[in-house]
Formats: C-alpha cells, structure tokens, sequence
C-alpha cells in the first residue's frame, strides 16, 4: 500500500483526466476497504485511476478493472470506430500497470460492463463508474452494478454534473432514491454511500444536495456549446482564460479527450 503521494508520483506519465482532488476521492475509498473486499472500476482507459486504486487498497483486496478497449466511447469526438486507438489503449494500460508495480494486484477484464457480472463473485465494497458516458449505458452502470455493492459501500462516478448523459442518470436512479445518500464531490468526480436510512425526510434532503449541483452541471454545459460552436474566443474574452472542456481538470495530458 502506497501513500497518496507515492500514488500519485506512480500515474505522473500516465496519460488521461483526474484532478489532485479527485485522485484523491479514489485513494481513500480504496484504502478504507479490507482484506476480501472486492472493488470495481468500469472503464480504466489507460490505467491512471486503476493505479490509484490499487496502489491505496489493502493487501487481500481483489480489484477488477471493466474496459473492452474496443474502439467506442472514447470521447465526444470518439464515439465508434476507433478499434486502432484502442488496440493502443489495451497495451499502454497493461505496460502502465507492470511499470507502477500493480499489475499482479488488478483483474482486468476485457468487455463491455453489462457482459462482466460474471467475472465478480460477491458483493462489491468500492464501485468507481467511469464508462460509457451516454445515458443509456451510464443509467445500466449505475443502475446493475450499483445493485451490487454491500450496504454501507461506495460508489464514486466521474463526470457527474459535467457529462449530460451521466448527470441524466444520477438523475434518474439515484438523486431522488431511498438508498444511495450522497457524500460530496471533487470537482466533476461524486461520492455516494449506500447507508440513506430510506425516510422521506432523508430523501428529500439528500436530494436538495443533489439538486445544487445543477447550477455547476448548467455552467458546464453552457462552456461545452461555446467550445463545439467555436466561440471559444469569446469565452475567453468572458473569463480571461483560455477555454478548457470542463469535465474535469487535466492532472497528466493525453492527446484527445475521451468524456462526454
């Protein structure tokens, strides 16, 4: 088990999208579970948070990394047909984990996640939900794989309101639900627990928390059509900054944007 820092210095030139903070999110989540605990990531990219995760969890706990590297969902630019890319990913994301010391920690299995339940036999402790950020395969996600964390577990989701499709489907199945209570936030990376006793006092308020988010979720989106109608100079003229797509903050760069 590494420390937050050692972690960090370990995805230094790994390339994708996580902020210090959010990193950090991961980090403590995995290092809260214990030995036979099992944790799920769905969609680890090039291995940035998988490593994260493992270098932080316990001896004894099993780690299971979804991602079918398959050429879709890569980014909004990136939704099919990137078989070459992805074949790139698979070997960058093994060569990744060998070079952080991680590799013998992490089960990656490679498929879509709704074809992957069978691979995981138990309840899962810590479920990071970082996939396919369109509605449909965001709301399945959450919706079946949230099912199987043990009560008490978490669930962090990245691109929360930032990504339309994901901030939908928290939306529908967990913003005004009677078991997930949300915890917080890292920028664009939420936190949930399954501990929400389930009472309409609490689910009300635990939706209020959810419902301030969407002014932040709003910004976003009005920065996302600036960017894509290529009005990006008057944002800057707006903030005085150059505009950046606002999923997330870039920790380490990559090449093309893979979030939606």
């Amino acid at each position: 088990m590494r420390s937050f820092d050692e972690a960090l210095q370990a995805v230094s030139a790994v390339d994708g999208w996580m902020s210090p903070d959010q990193a950090e999110r991961l980090y403590r989540a995995a290092a809260g579970t214990h030995r036979g605990d099992i944790i799920v990531e769905i969609g680890s990219f090039r291995g940035r948070s998988t490593i994260v995760l493992a270098s932080a969890a316990p001896e004894g706990v099993q780690i299971v990394a979804i991602d079918p590297h398959a050429g879709n969902d890569r980014g909004p630019q990136e939704l099919d047909g990137f078989e070459a890319a992805a074949a790139t990913d698979h070997d960058v994301f093994n060569a990744n984990l060998a070079a952080a010391g991680v590799a013998h920690r992490v089960h990656h299995v490679r498929a879509f996640s709704d074809a992957a339940h069978g691979e995981v036999a138990g309840v899962v402790a810590v479920l990071y939900v970082d996939g396919a950020h369109r509605y449909a395969p965001a709301r399945t996600d959450i919706r079946d794989w949230g099912r199987r964390v043990a009560p008490g577990g978490t669930l962090l989701i990245h691109d929360s309101f930032s990504s339309v499709g994901v901030t939908l489907a928290i939306m529908r199945e967990l913003m005004f639900g009677g078991r997930w209570r949300y915890v917080g936030r890292a920028r664009s990376l939420t936190e949930y627990r399954a501990d929400l006793d389930g009472s309409w006092p609490s689910r009300v308020g635990n939706a209020g928390r959810q419902l301030l988010q969407l002014p932040w979720f709003f910004k976003n989106l009005l920065v996302k059509v600036l960017i894509s109608c290529k009005l990006g100079g008057l944002l800057k003229k707006i903030t005085g900054r150059d505009p950046e797509w606002p999923y997330c903050c870039l920790l380490y760069t990559s090449p093309s944007p893979r979030d939606s």
